[in-house]
């Protein structure tokens, strides 16, 4: 992220950005679910879809925090970035509520 763009994160942008996110791990989660029913056939074993579903998201909640480290982090410094945006701005109405410039 360049110097311009730590200054100021939009509501899209920081939208955009948890959406990617979500849309990763999910697709991470049913990845993992469809691998688990998959070797399950292969197996010879028949694993319920739901299962498959609950196993691949309990396998996906630590995967997805290191696969996806770099949207997490970039996640995370945009929310940093909107809440400083947030306190600057209520501070500065707070300053003009007092009579400040």
């Amino acid at each position: 992220m360049s110097e311009e763009q730590k200054e100021h994160v939009g509501a899209g942008d920081l939208t955009l950005s948890i959406a990617l996110y979500t849309v990763a791990r999910l697709v991470l989660v049913v990845a993992l679910a469809a691998i688990i029913w998959g070797v399950g056939k292969l197996a010879g074993v028949d694993v319920p879809v739901l299962v498959a579903a609950v196993f691949g998201v309990l396998i996906a909640l630590p995967l997805g925090m290191v696969v996806f480290k770099k949207l997490r982090v970039r996640v995370n410094n945009q929310i940093a970035i909107v809440d400083g945006q947030r306190r600057a701005r209520h501070e500065d109405l707070q300053s003009r509520l007092r009579g400040g410039n």
